[in-house]
């Protein structure tokens, strides 16, 4: 039994396979602990992050102009027993820094936290069901976006619509179904509505606050929906877990055109006549990705366009979202180079959002350049991003990336 458990162990050391990532030669996705020969037992880890530095030209403000982050903390871990069932986890921390780190580490900007913990059942080779806290969400790809391999120094923020309004950091309990009709792929998914979210403001006339849930009861406000459906034009990609790919450094040739939604009826609440009275949130959104080598260099292409739809009941602003329209856009080009060595890609993107409750747009100009050392698993971004709404603010971000 004793050299039945050392060669079981030994086995799993050696176990550990590499693969090939977003434009990196050395490595994809983590670390693959197999279990049997065939290698449909397994357990695959994944760890990552994100170290920033800022300068923020705020005249306004009163602390520093200089600061740093850890913008992102996170393990990942996920495992088969067979090609038909799958278990992840995702636990992390986010944004971590002077004002949230803790004396002795006990804090709350300071703990780990479920991003992630679902289970999933493959009904066939196209089509899964699954439940818990998951990230298979409606809207736009970028509302499902991965934060391991963004072309942009992060998301565009407003693409995360929901975030802390029905969910925990973009993620729901509920239960989904994903799949794929030859080249038309999709996510649905029923869910609970969070009962403490961060709208916490009291319901008045002619405006409309996210607090459906806490004012009509989880009868009539407690469930959301979502849904989010891209038909692929070129290569294919894979929809094996829901996060997407920000940037393949022409690692293929990929044209998609997609369209989604989030409906959460009677989410938003207002008072008519000192009663509150429920209002459909509902966001709609139509997107296009673009990624393609533009040689036998290295050069490549990665383009984004989207529009999305925003109703969050009358008049609805809170924080960076309202009721009104959004429309975001960029686009970045890989030079060419030797893969096996450092390659640049210079990025530009550039956001506006309309509000039914303001006058003023938010519009949200990002310049930035990649360097990537390793792909995706080893990069710095130094970015520009200047905001104007009614004021203008500015600052400039320098980012360490590793992930393996």
């Amino acid at each position: 039994m004793k050299k039945q458990k050392f060669l079981l162990l030994g086995f799993l050391l050696i176990s550990f396979q590499f693969l090939t990532a977003q434009g990196s030669p050395d490595y994809n996705g983590g670390l693959k602990v197999k279990f049997n020969e065939n290698g449909k037992k397994y357990l695959r880890i994944i760890s990552w992050a994100q170290v920033q530095a800022s300068y923020n030209n705020d005249a306004s403000a009163t602390s520093s102009k200089t600061s740093f982050n850890l913008r992102r903390a996170r393990v990942m871990l996920f495992s088969q027993i067979s090609d038909k069932f799958l278990i992840l986890t995702h636990f992390g921390l986010n944004s971590l820094n002077a004002g949230s780190i803790s004396p002795t580490g006990k804090g709350d900007g300071s703990q780990l936290f479920l991003h992630d913990a679902w289970v999933q059942y493959s009904l066939n080779e196209s089509h899964t069901i699954g439940a818990g806290l998951h990230y298979f969400n409606g809207i736009s790809r970028l509302n499902n976006q991965s934060t391991l391999n963004m072309m942009t120094l992060d998301n565009n923020r407003q693409s995360w619509a929901t975030i802390g309004l029905s969910d925990q950091f973009a993620r729901h309990i509920g239960l989904f179904m994903k799949g794929k009709f030859g080249k038309l792929q999709y996510r649905v998914a029923i869910n609970d509505a969070i009962t403490n979210g961060l709208d916490a403001r009291t319901a008045v006339s002619e405006q409309a606050v996210y607090g459906g849930v806490n004012l009509l009861g989880t009868k009539d406000a407690g469930k959301t929906f979502a849904g989010y459906f891209e038909y692929h034009l070129l290569d294919e990609e894979s929809n094996f877990l829901p996060f997407k790919v920000g940037t393949y450094l022409g690692g293929k040739k990929v044209f998609n055109i997609g369209a989604g939604f989030f409906l959460h009826p009677n989410g938003a609440v207002k008072l008519e006549s000192g009663n509150p009275v429920g209002e459909d949130v509902s966001i709609f959104a139509i997107d296009v990705f673009y990624d393609t080598p533009l040689g036998d260099d290295g050069s490549a292409l990665t383009a984004y366009a989207t529009y999305q739809s925003n109703n969050y009941g009358e008049n609805y602003l809170y924080s960076a979202y309202g009721t009104g329209n959004m429309v975001y856009s960029h686009v970045g080009y890989v030079f060419a180079g030797d893969k096996t060595k450092t390659r640049f890609q210079p990025y530009l993107s550039y956001a506006s959002n309309s509000y039914d409750a303001s006058t003023n747009n938010r519009n949200i100009l990002g310049v930035g350049i990649n360097a990537f050392m390793s792909g995706h698993n080893s990069k710095l971004t130094l970015e520009y991003k200047n905001q104007d709404y009614g004021t203008s603010t500015s600052a400039v971000t320098l980012q360490a990336m590793i992930y393996l």
